[in-house]
């Protein structure tokens, strides 16, 4: 590995040669490695080397492409503050194919801690903050000019056609232990798919989005754990800056794991909620329209829906996309995501007016 870390450098023409190098476990879809280089002067620098998953991303160059794009604007546009810096090979390039066919591509490294979940209510508040501040940062960006690397990834009407189709085909013969689960989708396909229209008939602005707004996705300084930056671009795409927010608060809000299988344990903490819609709304006033900000609650079920409708679409394929660690599990993750959707739409007039609170807006709902 020290060789091609060495060839690896040397086409990104990194300065001096390598100290150490460390392999980092957190994430599971690329290979990582933090790489330490030393100059001729005895300082140490460290940068984050990685080689791309080709398999799960397919189009690496036009996802290169957006990533290039969207950190280059943030760049001249916030030369004063932390930025991702993807460095170039000398013909321009921010990638590398080697000769065996692997795509690397080399970042800065950035000092700092993250977080798979957290209760603590600041830390909730400060991802809201960060991805927040990422859609503030990029408001000026014509989003509709990066490509759609991952195609329909969150057209949510889409996204349920493919369910009912491929339920119809029943090709693993599963539908009978999934009618339940087919029939609530089925009540509520409208309202869930509603944003996703709306969006393709051009009544939402075409927003940079991040599109996996995990909490471990935002860089937090290790004593003050302030947040430093967003990273992960490789979802970077066209899209509706609500459905981040959704797939946000989905993840962090949750009170289980999202292949919880005792559903009794399912529901969406408000507390958190508020605090992640706090943090987040306060850096896109002035940025999101208002009728972006009156569907943030709108999203966060769509979303939820949308998810469970891939875990249930992959159940019924036989489990061909997700990994699975049991049988089953499949159907247990759109059953836990469903028992949330649930409780959102439950609880869709205390979220609204918590959104409207952090907005400064009196929320009536409509009767």
């Amino acid at each position: 590995m020290l060789e091609t870390l060495k060839q690896v450098g040397t086409k990104f023409r990194l300065p001096g040669t390598i100290y150490a190098y460390d392999t980092i476990t957190i994430g599971k879809i690329n290979s990582t490695y933090k790489v330490t280089y030393q100059s001729d002067k005895y300082d140490l620098k460290s940068y984050l080397f990685q080689k791309v998953n080709t398999n799960v991303f397919r189009n690496p160059v036009e996802l290169m492409a957006n990533i290039d794009c969207v950190t280059s604007y943030i760049r001249e546009k916030y030369p004063n503050q932390i930025t991702l810096n993807f460095h170039h090979t000398e013909d321009g390039h921010n990638y590398y194919i080697c000769e065996y066919g692997y795509f690397w591509r080399v970042s800065n490294y950035i000092d700092s801690i993250t977080f798979d979940s957290t209760d603590d209510l600041e830390i909730i508040a400060a991802a809201g903050e960060a991805f927040g501040h990422f859609q503030m940062q990029l408001s000026g960006f014509d989003g509709s000019k990066l490509y759609e690397t991952i195609q329909n990834f969150h057209n949510t009407k889409k996204r349920l056609d493919t369910l009912f189709a491929d339920a119809e085909k029943d090709i693993a013969g599963r539908r009978a232990e999934v009618e339940d689960e087919l029939e609530y989708i089925r009540s509520v396909r409208d309202e869930a798919a509603e944003l996703s229209v709306r969006f393709a008939n051009g009544e939402f602005p075409t927003r940079v989005t991040h599109n996996d707004t995990k909490a471990n996705n935002v860089l937090f300084d290790r004593v003050t754990k302030r947040p430093i930056i967003v990273i992960d671009l490789d979802t970077v795409m066209p899209g509706m800056a609500m459905y981040d927010f959704g797939d946000a608060v989905r993840s962090i809000a949750s009170t289980a794991v999202k292949d919880e299988p005792d559903l009794s344990k399912v529901f969406l903490d408000t507390t958190k909620f508020r605090a992640f819609a706090e943090g987040f709304i306060k850096e896109v006033k002035g940025v999101l329209t208002a009728d972006e900000i009156d569907s943030l609650v709108q999203a966060t079920f769509s979303v939820t829906v949308e998810l469970a409708s891939r875990y249930l679409d992959d159940y019924l394929n036989g489990d061909t996309y997700f990994k699975c660690n049991y049988p089953a599990q499949n159907l247990v993750r759109a059953r836990c995501q469903l028992q949330l959707a649930k409780d959102i739409l439950r609880k869709k007039d205390e979220l609204q007016r918590i959104v409207q609170g952090c907005y400064g807006w009196t929320y009536t709902p409509l009767i």
